[in-house]
């Protein structure tokens, strides 16, 4: 399936249904191999939020670009450089710290789109919007606790807390990027302004690293491209596992 050109909201949605089917992807490989039964189930429960989002999100980009593209065409049909997500959450999940980590930087940013969505001049966003913010408070809260559980207990846990925090840190800088499509969406009051996010998710993640005893990383460097198909090594790895069985098999039934 080749990429296709659409409208600055198709691409939006498109951006936003990526980050939710690749991070549901990643938490679902937790399956069976969670640190504690609760935790397994706690996982896939968000995956499964995750994907119900994605997959609201790819109905809408479908009907904005006008190509009738089923959500397993976009899931299962696309290549590596046709997927828009952030390079944040294609991350692979490392120990328990690095995935809560992950889980906290993203949900603290999506908690903020949605919320800023749910006003969205485009009602079929702002309804998805509305409905998802209950789900990701959900997601918040749990990797909140986790990340406070493990930033202020052992010396091990503190360790492993902090490097998985430096590791990632430099991911977060792409979320609140800025370009032709999302300056667009803004004048149209379709999609929030970055800076704005920004300003928000500043203050609930240094709230959360203080209280959690964790140092806020110094870097520069700001890794970027997730947006426009440029992918880290891992991302190709995971896709090609979660697209064999589709693509093996076309047109296979249960």
């Amino acid at each position: 399936m080749t990429a296709v050109a659409a409208d600055p909201a198709a691409v939006y949605a498109l951006r936003y249904a990526d980050d939710c089917l690749v991070l549901s992807h990643r938490l679902a490989q937790w399956s069976s191999r969670a640190p504690a039964l609760e935790e397994d189930v706690a996982l896939t429960n968000i995956a499964l939020d995750l994907l119900g989002q994605a997959r609201a999100l790819y109905a809408r980009s479908a009907e904005l670009d006008g190509t009738g593209r089923s959500e397993d065409d976009y899931a299962f049909l696309r290549d590596e450089r046709d997927f828009v997500n952030c390079l944040l959450v294609e991350q692979e999940n490392g120990d328990f710290a690095v995935t809560i980590i992950r889980q906290l930087l993203y949900s603290t940013f999506q908690l903020e789109a949605w919320r800023a969505l749910s006003e969205s001049t485009d009602a079929h966003i702002a309804a998805i919007a509305a409905k998802a913010v209950k789900e990701v408070t959900y997601h918040l809260d749990h990797a909140t606790q986790w990340t406070l559980r493990l930033g202020d207990g052992t010396a091990e846990s503190h360790a492993r807390t902090q490097a998985a925090l430096d590791q990632l840190w430099p991911y977060a800088a792409e979320l609140f990027e800025s370009d032709a499509v999302t300056r667009d969406l803004v004048t149209r009051g379709v999609a929030p302004d970055p800076e704005r996010l920004r300003t928000a998710w500043d203050a609930s993640i240094d709230q959360v690293l203080s209280a959690a005893k964790l140092e806020r990383p110094s870097t520069s460097w700001a890794p970027s491209g997730g947006r426009r198909g440029l992918h880290t090594e891992c991302f190709g790895y995971m896709l090609a596992e979660m697209q064999h069985l589709h693509r093996a098999h076309p047109g296979a039934q249960w």
